[in-house]
């Protein structure tokens, strides 16, 4: 059962992982455009709420992992 708990975890932060490196690209891809301080700000700002969901989303899936194998 706790073997099943960290897959779920790994899965998780595999996860975070690609949330994150999409923000990262993304980020990149707009500064790449030149584009001023107000309209990279506006887009740092739409990329913001994304990221801190897949730091999120990594740091449980790393809990699950520490608890699944602290348990097991």
């Amino acid at each position: 059962m706790f073997e099943i708990l960290v897959w779920a975890g790994a899965a998780l932060s595999v996860a975070g992982l690609i949330g994150l490196m999409w923000c990262i690209m993304h980020v990149v891809r707009a500064r790449g455009k030149k584009l001023d301080d107000d309209a990279l700000r506006a887009v740092v700002q739409k990329v913001l709420p994304y990221n801190l969901g897949a730091l999120f989303l990594s740091v449980i899936g790393l809990m699950l992992v520490m608890v699944g194998i602290f348990l097991g």
